[in-house]
């Protein structure tokens, strides 16, 4: 499988809202970051489905490392 790329080394604030479903870029090649646009097609990873609990702000990871995924962890920070 391959690694994902790292998007961004910080997290994308994203206002969700309660009940929409969204599809977060696992891969990092997706030009709609956070969120999936295909480019993942061929590269063994997939998207990470994400149903908003509440309308509020999120942070969604752009390093594509976090334990939290698709959320932010901070994982960021520890990256070389």
């Amino acid at each position: 499988m391959t690694e994902a790329l790292v998007a961004s080394r910080t997290p994308y604030v994203v206002a969700v809202v309660a009940g929409q479903r969204y599809a977060w870029c696992a891969c990092g090649r997706s030009a709609s970051q956070p969120f999936c646009d295909g480019s993942h097609r061929g590269s063994g990873i997939v998207p990470t489905d994400f149903v908003a609990a509440r309308s509020e702000w999120l942070w969604f990871c752009g390093c594509k490392r976090s334990a939290q995924a698709p959320l932010c962890d901070g994982t960021h920070r520890r990256l070389p």
